[in-house]
């Protein structure tokens, strides 16, 4: 019997730890995920989109390593994901047009936002009414592009590292969504 739960304890303590979850505004995330290329993905941050006081969206970022500098976390070549959970009752579709082109408009120079227009109308035009507990994955994969699915229906992908890019500078550049979104996203 004590030889038993000696093994037992043995095996419990020698097994690989199960994946731990972060919780932030009531939204659990795991500590990796898997590209769809079947990358292994670690949770780098997580943060809250505030605007007004009001909670509109939680999201993550996983990175292949984490990094606390957005110019490296930029220079990287390999596959990364955001994953939002949308908080607010509802945002209609002009409304997250509205806030996706601001996000681009104040993070791109003229030059590259006209060269990326056609893309950011794409883009922009795959999100319909987003309500509280809508799940968004914006999953960039080398050589493809950024895939996005919403509550996990494939709504598009989006070709090109430099849309992917810009993308990304939304959430971690030099002029975010709000400062505690980056600080969170950035591990702080």
């Amino acid at each position: 019997m004590i030889r038993s739960l000696v093994l037992l304890v043995t095996f419990l303590l020698a097994a690989p730890p199960a994946p731990a979850a972060v919780t932030v505004a009531g939204v659990a995330f795991a500590e990796t995920a898997r590209a769809a290329d079947g990358s292994r993905l670690v949770l780098n941050g997580v943060g809250v989109r505030t605007k007004f006081f009001v909670k509109v969206y939680v999201a993550a970022l996983y990175l292949p390593e984490r990094s606390a500098d957005p110019a490296a976390i930029l220079a990287r070549t390999g596959p990364r994901q955001i994953r939002m959970h949308f908080l607010y009752k509802a945002i209609d579709p002009e409304r997250m047009a509205e806030a996706w082109r601001e996000g681009f408009e104040a993070n791109l120079a003229p030059g590259a936002l006209e060269a990326l227009e056609s893309r950011i109308r794409r883009f922009v035009g795959l999100f319909g009414t987003m309500r509280r507990g809508d799940e968004v994955l914006l999953d960039y994969l080398p050589g493809e592009g950024t895939r996005v699915l919403v509550n996990g229906e494939l709504r598009g992908t989006i070709p090109g590292r430099e849309f992917n890019d810009a993308l990304l500078a939304i959430f971690i550049g030099e002029h975010p969504a709000t400062g505690a979104l980056k600080r969170g996203l950035l591990g702080g």
